[in-house]
């Protein structure tokens, strides 16, 4: 094996911004997390972190492990985590009542163990040798990939079967916590329609814009059985800018003597 000498090098410039910079950026998404009072922003800011990490995982030699924290983690498990927050619809309120007892003391207590488990592995680092990087580590086994999985299935197997029951456990956990329960019944499609009529509103579709032989717009309106027009057959915004047509009789009779036979008007015109 090479002298340490040989295999620590100097640290450039480039590779000094790209840490602090994506090391602040990480930890800022992390506070963010933790700090954030909605569901689906703390799963933003999780994602802001995972995409540091992975930066910073290609920027020490490790390319397979950086493009596995943005396909998998960030690309899929993240963004399923989201799709199902906004879907479900999980707020704030929702984390004042405990679906499980006890599981405010058994966060805290895991909390503390991880906390103790970071300044242990930081500790660790800052007291053992410089690392040396991961280029020797590649070349030993013939590249990034094929030292991961010498690693994986040698030396930390127990530790990867364990992390992967943690992951199936921690996925059957939020299904758990996702769910409610529901105080009212699940309205019928008779309940549904009862309400629709008492709310005094228009109970069923809306009218659609009118269409004369000149005119085909939703800023026309549409005609009633009496000859005047339906105001909500326009849309809001066109009637609260003013650019709602008003009834031309004129069309409309002109309309009427040609489907009637009535007009004098040539036949050119007719058409």
């Amino acid at each position: 094996m090479a002298p340490l000498a040989d295999t620590v090098t100097d640290v450039n410039t480039g590779e000094q911004v790209v840490f602090w910079v994506t090391a602040i950026l990480a930890v800022a998404g992390a506070l963010g997390m933790i700090l954030s009072r909605k569901a689906v922003h703390s799963a933003l800011w999780i994602a802001l972190t995972m995409i540091n990490l992975a930066i910073l995982y290609i920027a020490n030699s490790a390319p397979f492990l950086g493009m596995v924290q943005i396909i998998v983690y960030t690309g899929a498990v993240m963004m399923l985590f989201l799709f199902v927050l906004m879907v479900v619809g999980v707020d704030s309120s929702d984390s004042l009542i405990e679906t499980i007892k006890g599981q405010r003391l058994a966060a805290i207590l895991l909390g503390l163990g991880m906390g103790i488990l970071l300044v242990w592995g930081i500790g660790n680092a800052l007291v053992e040798s410089p690392s040396v990087g991961l280029t020797a580590a590649n070349e030993e086994f013939g590249g990034n990939v094929e030292g991961i999985a010498n690693l994986i299935f040698t030396r930390y197997l127990l530790v990867f079967e364990l992390t992967s029951a943690l992951l199936i456990t921690a996925a059957m956990g939020a299904m758990v916590l996702a769910h409610r329960d529901r105080w009212k019944p699940l309205p019928s499609q008779r309940d549904l329609s009862l309400a629709r009529f008492r709310s005094g509103q228009h109970p069923g579709n809306l009218p659609n814009p009118g269409v004369y032989a000149r005119h085909n717009a939703v800023d026309t309106p549409a005609l009633l059985p009496d000859g005047g027009t339906s105001d909500i057959s326009v849309p809001a915004p066109v009637r609260a800018r003013g650019d709602e047509r008003p009834l031309d009789r004129v069309d409309i009779d002109e309309v009427r003597q040609i489907s009637e036979g009535e007009s004098d008007l040539p036949e050119g015109s007719k058409e």
